[in-house]
């Protein structure tokens, strides 16, 4: 079968990881086509390992080459409600990065922009198709621990990031921005809405974060319409390594999801016990990335819509967003409120 032409729209970090996917594990599936970078002459080394056809300083222009077949937009958040509604104007299936947009209304034309072309549109929210998360939607949905009761995600990563990558401007926030995966994970293992947030957070560590106006530590507490309750740990302090961890306490059981060990190895001295720890991101969820862009390729193939869609985007953009104002008000905050 044919390999799709695809456009990757921004060659930050994402960008970068999946350009390199493209030219290994999805290779069957897709080649690169074009990659698109206000800052090309800053990213030649990420491109120094790969032939490209098409290599752009302006996004808009690659959407716009003939024989492209779809787009991955993996520029800042700021960015991408301008390259859906090219994409979708261009009648190219879409998969952009989280979040989708920085306010409800973007969310909203975003949607109305994807709806009217009638083009597909998946949310880089990978963990759904990471396998253990995936066995534990089963597990949970065949009633192995009864009715969920307690939803329990803590996500931290290694290092401050750039200020300029953590500016709320751009990014929407630590809490936006970090914890929108977990937001999703809490609508999708809990089968419920999150009615109610409320968030406490901290600049402690990452002192450079003040200049942008961010933070480095945050905590939520979401309360579901199902009457369960919640809490979201973002941390961005975790120098130890990249830990990634959600717990779903049912009436019946629990069902746990994450380690921090790099393999399965324990080093026991009479200095104490020690192991190597997963580093980042793409070491821990090096397989849902693939799995999920093989998912929109195929979606792309079928002509059908991708699991994780513009709602399941919508929806956790509102939990963060609404976290993000309980934490600005100190005081707790009506999800339906900001609908």
């Amino acid at each position: 079968m044919a390999r799709l032409n695809v456009a990757i729209l921004g060659l930050g970090r994402m960008g970068t990881l999946y350009l390199r996917l493209l030219h290994s594990a999805l290779a069957p599936y897709a080649r690169v086509h074009a990659v698109a970078d206000p800052n090309i002459e800053e990213r030649g080394d990420a491109l120094a390992a790969y032939d490209v056809p098409h290599v752009l300083a302006d996004p808009l222009e690659a959407v716009h080459l003939p024989g492209l077949d779809a787009v991955l937009i993996t520029s800042p958040t700021s960015t991408h409600l301008n390259l859906i509604k090219a994409a979708a104007d261009a009648g190219l299936p879409i998969f952009c990065e989280k979040p989708l947009a920085l306010t409800r209304q973007e969310h909203l034309d975003a949607l109305e922009a994807v709806q009217r072309a009638g083009v597909p549109l998946q949310v880089g929210f990978m963990r759904r198709f990471d396998a253990a998360y995936r066995r534990a939607f089963q597990l949970i949905a065949d009633g192995h621990i009864g009715q969920p009761v307690l939803f329990k995600a803590v996500g931290r990563d290694p290092a401050c990031p750039p200020p300029r990558f953590a500016d709320p401007r751009k990014s929407g926030g630590l809490i936006l921005d970090m914890g929108i995966h977990d937001f999703d994970l809490a609508r999708w293992l809990m089968g419920s809405e999150v009615e109610r947030v409320s968030a406490e957070g901290t600049l402690m560590v990452c002192e450079e974060l003040d200049a942008v106006g961010d933070i480095d530590n945050a905590v939520v507490n979401l309360r579901f319409a199902s009457g369960a309750i919640g809490n979201v740990e973002v941390s961005r302090t975790a120098f130890y390594g990249y830990d990634i961890f959600t717990e779903v306490l049912g009436s019946e059981g629990s069902v746990r999801i994450g380690h921090l060990q790099r393999e399965p190895l324990l080093l026991l001295t009479r200095q104490g016990v020690a192991y190597e720890t997963l580093s980042s991101f793409n070491e821990r969820f090096g397989d849902a990335y693939v799995n999920q862009l093989a998912h929109f390729f195929e979606c792309v193939r079928a002509q059908r819509q991708p699991e994780v869609g513009g709602e399941e985007a919508l929806r956790a953009f509102e939990i963060g967003w609404a976290a993000t104002q309980a934490l600005l008000h100190g005081q707790a905050v009506s999800v339906i409120g900001y609908r």
